[in-house]
């Protein structure tokens, strides 16, 4: 499992800018659902598996105390990096940290979010970990998105065409020593429940509209580890297929901006 840890973590190396101008920013949903919940204002927010912080600064002005745990150096160091940009707020921090040993008090945090990243880790040691960490009621939130964003029908199937055979080749160029491994997102709410740490769980499924032009939708697709760990590898297939999915996202935004939709399915524990 500690092959596996390394594997996940260094698969996001390389393209922390990439995947910070691109990838959708948490939406607001996110922080209006959650802190529904906890009746208050929260004093201490974790983001675990934070990246570059995408989901990190929703909570400026909603927490007291916000925390970024981000394994991976090159994601994290565009996470601080934008910290500086926005004046570096004392009131949030990033630290390299995995999600089962977090190294912060026993009930010290009302809110744990995982936003594109609890199916990295390890459920098991992962959840008893948050729950150490997390106070009476305090909630634990994994959310992700169902890609690819909907836009156009036809590009949506290209788009799946190039993750599928992306996977093939990433099964028949790396070893077993060297394969990620990844929990099933629609398994999130059965691995809470089935705990037996959390007093409620639920799914909650919510949408987002963001504005994006074609050199972005482009660039959301090759922001997915699969292809950049495909694309690191040199399998020219895959080089050639990403430019035949480039232009047809060319062709069907043709210069122009579009409002693309995100879909998103966050399941919450409560302790």
């Amino acid at each position: 499992m500690a092959e596996a840890n390394r594997n996940n973590i260094e698969r996001f190396t390389g393209f922390g800018t990439l995947y910070d101008r691109n990838r959708p920013s948490a939406p607001e949903e996110v922080v209006k659902i959650l802190t529904n919940y906890l009746k208050d204002k929260p004093k201490l927010v974790v983001d675990v598996g934070c990246g570059t912080g995408l989901s990190s600064f929703i909570w400026l002005d909603v927490a007291e105390k916000i925390i970024g745990a981000e394994p991976n150096d090159d994601m994290r160091q565009v996470a601080e990096s934008r910290l500086e940009e926005v004046g570096a707020p004392t009131s949030l921090s990033f630290v390299k940290a995995l999600s089962h040993q977090l190294g912060l008090p026993d009930e010290s945090a009302d809110i744990i979010t995982c936003s594109q990243a609890f199916h990295w880790m390890e459920p098991q040691t992962t959840l008893e970990e948050f729950a150490r960490i997390l106070r009476p009621t305090g909630i634990f939130a994994a959310y992700d998105c169902d890609w690819p964003p909907t836009c156009d029908w036809r590009l949506e199937e290209h788009y799946n065409r190039l993750y599928s055979l992306t996977e093939e080749h990433l099964s028949q160029f790396l070893s077993s020593e060297e394969k990620i491994h990844r929990w099933p997102k629609g398994e999130h709410l059965q691995q809470i429940q089935q705990s037996g740490l959390f007093s409620f769980a639920k799914e909650i499924v919510f949408h987002h509209w963001e504005e994006c032009n074609a050199e972005r939708y482009a660039n959301i697709a090759l922001s997915q580890g699969g292809l950049q760990t495909a694309l690191k590898l040199g399998v020219k297939e895959l080089e050639f297929e990403f430019t035949e999915f480039k232009n047809h996202v060319e062709e069907v935004f043709a210069g122009e901006t579009k409002e693309i939709l995100f879909s998103y399915r966050m399941r919450i524990g409560i302790k």
